[in-house]
């Protein structure tokens, strides 16, 4: 049975608006202990930041992490999956725009969930060091 990313992506993924300090979101990825979060804005997908993001567009450009937004540090040209979508599918998109992460979004562009390179590893090479590290609990 071919598996679907509903099967592996994490669903209610967390979310912040476009105005959200850098600040703000890094703490919230601290605190739920997560490496990227979705932009919203009218209820739907406009971005996704990651921690790299964070540092490499906001902390690296010497903004002030409680002025600059996360807007300014998201990627907006977003690749998405849908729920339904196949996992070779997510694995080639991947492999093809160089991400690491994916949101899955609706047919109205809502957040439904996000999917990893971790997510994918998991389920496809169960052996693998990378599937180790990502089923492995962060040590705090």
């Amino acid at each position: 049975m071919t598996r679907q990313v509903r099967d592996v992506m994490t669903a209610d993924p967390v979310t912040v608006e476009p105005l959200t300090s850098v600040r703000a979101v890094a703490r919230l990825m601290r605190d739920k202990d997560i490496g990227a979060v979705l932009v919203i804005e009218g209820g739907r997908l406009c971005g996704l930041v990651s921690d790299r993001d964070l540092v490499v567009r906001a902390m690296a450009e010497g903004g002030d992490p409680a002025r600059t937004t996360v807007a300014q540090a998201c990627s907006a040209a977003l690749v998405t999956l849908a729920p339904d979508d196949g996992l070779d599918r997510a694995v080639r998109l991947m492999r093809e725009h160089s991400v690491r992460r994916m949101p899955v979004v609706d047919r109205e562009r809502h957040a439904v969930g996000i999917v990893s390179l971790g997510d994918l590893s998991i389920e496809r090479d169960p052996g693998s060091a990378l599937a180790d590290v990502s089923a492995a609990r962060p040590n705090r």
